[in-house]
């Protein structure tokens, strides 16, 4: 894998993860994700399964899910809208990661649905899922520190199409630093480092839906940003949909469409980000 050459004196620009041409994230003014374009957006949503709205890109109804005999998700309905951020919120122990785990195939709910682009996917596991457009980015990132950093992409593109298992340009156009550091161990990378790389590797099999869970924790305030960047590029130049699990109150606000808020293993509260009031986060999300 090369660098693509740039000439001296050119303004940054990037190859899309699926080929489009589209400016630097790091360049991107946070101005930009206001909240009139927020307004112009679907929201993801809290309804019964009779209101469901069958044209958004996913749909869960009654989903139920226990470890043993201790329950954790009581039948969940939840929509998201296709080209969107939404960020699932709550306390510690409500189900908020079992929920992603049930998305994306690591668990099995004893009952419910999950459509995703109008296909049902709860009958798939893990692999047929990733094959399928999930991307996932697990919370602590859990990438394989005697790997290099080239190895631990590459663990990605089994996902990928056959004619596609290649790292995309586009995920070290992303992420500089992860082409500088190729062949490093990924043990040996930073806190900060090491999520760019877990990011970095579930875009390797160009998903349709990324799902990353607390991609902020344990990272440095700059990193941050540029991960909220990016993730607000991917939905305005790939036209991902993006659902993540997140406890940081100014990057919800800051990089998110709208929020669901998880309580004892249920949906509570649901609305744009804007309507993210100090009573819900005293009510539903203050320890």
């Amino acid at each position: 894998m090369r660098k693509t050459e740039k000439s001296k004196g050119a303004p940054k620009k990037r190859l899309g993860i699926r080929g489009k041409v589209s400016a630097h994230p790091y360049k991107s003014d946070r101005k930009k994700f206001s909240s009139g374009r927020k307004a112009k957006l679907g929201t993801c949503s809290v309804v019964s399964s009779e209101r469901m709205n069958r044209n958004h890109y996913m749909s869960v109804t009654g989903l139920e899910f226990s470890y043993g005999e201790v329950q954790v998700l009581h039948g969940l309905e939840f929509e998201l809208p296709a080209q969107s951020v939404c960020c699932v919120m709550g306390r510690n122990g409500v189900g908020k990661t079992t929920f992603l785990r049930n998305i994306v195939g690591l668990e099995k709910p004893s009952a419910g649905s999950v459509l995703i682009g109008g296909t049902e996917f709860l009958g798939l596991d893990a692999s047929d899922r990733a094959v399928r457009g999930i991307g996932y980015v697990p919370q602590g990132r859990q990438i394989f520190p005697l790997l290099t950093v080239e190895e631990n992409l590459s663990v990605g593109l089994e996902a990928a199409p056959p004619d596609q298992r290649q790292i995309p340009t586009a995920v070290y156009d992303t992420f500089p630093v992860l082409y500088d550091m190729r062949k490093r161990r990924g043990g040996d990378l930073s806190g900060g480092q090491q999520q760019q790389l877990a990011i970095g590797r579930a875009l390797t099999t160009r998903p349709k839906l990324l799902v990353l869970d607390e991609p902020t924790e344990g990272i440095q305030p700059n990193v941050i940003t540029m991960i909220g960047e990016i993730i607000r590029n991917l939905v305005a130049q790939e036209g991902m949909t993006i659902l993540l699990v997140e406890q940081y109150l100014d990057f919800v606000r800051s990089y998110g469409d709208s929020f669901a808020v998880m309580s004892r293993g249920q949906f509570v509260v649901s609305g744009r980000v804007e309507d993210l009031d100090s009573n819900t986060v005293h009510k539903h999300l203050s320890v």
